[in-house]
């Protein structure tokens, strides 16, 4: 991400975008795939909000926070796609402040997996991570990602 240090993040992070919201969804294949119609945006703030709840050795993912936000707002699923821009705002907002800090370091994918969106690709996740404890294991060979073994068992509860 070249321009990333040109942005505002914590501009982008402030800006609801006309969100809370929930939108009906008539789209079949999306309400067999997610389990509804009612679909939640939650603005970037929220995300933040939820990831400084994540203490030093504890984790979270982003299908947790979307599971908590569409239950915490009765809307059947949140939007998958604005979370994950979201999350990386988040991230990006924290990385360019010096004081008020998010852990973002400590959400990961839906499957364990680091965030090559975060700042410093997953180098600074990764050694964030481990500095509190975690194991990063990779996983393929020309396509190595990074996941956090036995993330499970040091999720948050929410």
């Amino acid at each position: 991400m070249s321009s990333e240090s040109k942005k505002d993040f914590n501009a982008m992070m402030k800006n609801n975008k006309d969100m809370p919201k929930i939108q009906i969804v008539q789209d079949e294949k999306t309400i067999k795939k997610y389990g509804g119609t009612k679909m939640f945006f939650a603005p970037p703030i929220y995300y933040d909000e939820l990831m400084k709840k994540v203490p030093k050795g504890k984790l979270i993912t982003v299908s947790q926070m979307r599971e908590y936000l569409a239950k915490q707002n009765n809307a059947d699923f949140t939007d998958p796609m604005t979370a994950g821009i979201f999350v990386n705002i988040v991230a990006w907002a924290s990385f360019q402040r010096n004081e008020d800090i998010t852990p973002y370091w400590r959400t990961l994918k839906s499957d364990g997996e680091l965030n090559v969106k975060y700042p410093e690709a997953v180098e600074l996740q990764k050694r964030l991570l481990e500095d509190e404890g975690h194991t990063i294991i990779t996983k393929g060979t020309k396509n190595i990602k990074y996941y956090v073994k036995d993330f499970e068992k040091n999720l948050v509860e929410l």
